[in-house]
């Protein structure tokens, strides 16, 4: 494995394994350097082909992952050996083999594993489907009590480095007054530097998720080792992946 990418640091069962990659480790130019994971952003598909089948080489994974078609959403595809045909931002799966995976380029990925490690999943949790409801989603697919799952959040852009409008701010504070802890005020009047790691934590603890590690990584800040979209725009995406041995 590559030494920069990101290994959990989590009390998950033994049979559980989850990475995050970086931006290294890959063969993609340009802004798409090198490890660039994404078809859909303009790299060469020859390179992200390469990219993936690295990737798969390096975690020893014995098929592909279940890539997802994301847009902002709170579907939860149920992985059951197929491709997801349909449109989903998180995935669940009971099967051992199968990785979900997330991919980010300063969205936050959020993990889950239950305690026995028998169902494990992942979250692709922007502001859009973060206020939606996409973890609550998640937790309710996994079908296990809250209080048995573990949560772990993967690298995000960082509550210095997300300027957002009011809306935003909103979007969040109209569904739970404690959402205003995680805006702080903005540059200009109207904006708002915003904590996605603590929105994340809020939605999972008032769920009964009370086991959460990680978030403790700014994409935007860290451009030596993560993609940010907010700060390239065209660039690479990165991949959380979750799956059982």
């Amino acid at each position: 494995m590559h030494a920069d990418w990101i290994v959990p640091d989590w009390p998950a069962p033994g049979r559980v394994r989850a990475v995050s990659t970086t931006r290294h480790g890959g063969v993609s130019k340009g802004p798409y350097s090198s490890l660039n994971l994404g078809q859909h952003v303009g790299d060469d598909p020859a390179a992200v082909a390469e990219n993936r089948r690295r990737l798969m080489e390096t975690l020893g994974l014995k098929q592909e992952p279940r890539w997802l078609q994301q847009v902002h959403g709170t579907r939860v595809a149920s992985l059951e050996g197929v491709p997801v045909a349909e449109a989903a931002d998180a995935a669940v799966t009971a099967r051992a083999g199968e990785a979900c995976v997330i991919m980010t380029a300063d969205c936050l990925p959020v993990l889950f594993s239950d305690r026995k490690g028998m169902k494990v999943g992942a979250a692709h949790t922007g502001w859009r489907g973060l206020s939606a409801g996409v973890l609550q989603a998640t937790v309710k697919a996994l079908g296990s009590p809250p209080a048995e799952l573990l949560a772990w959040l993967g690298p995000a852009i960082g509550p210095l480095a997300y300027e957002v409008g009011d809306e935003v701010r909103q979007a969040f504070i109209v569904r739970d007054a404690a959402a205003a802890q995680a805006f702080k005020p903005g540059k200009a009047a109207g904006k708002w530097w915003c904590d996605l790691h603590m929105l994340a934590r809020q939605r999972l603890e008032a769920m009964g998720v009370s086991s959460i590690y990680g978030g403790e990584w700014c994409t935007l800040k860290d451009q030596e080792r993560f993609f940010s979209y907010r700060r390239e725009g065209e660039c690479g995406r990165m991949g959380t992946f979750i799956w059982m041995e």
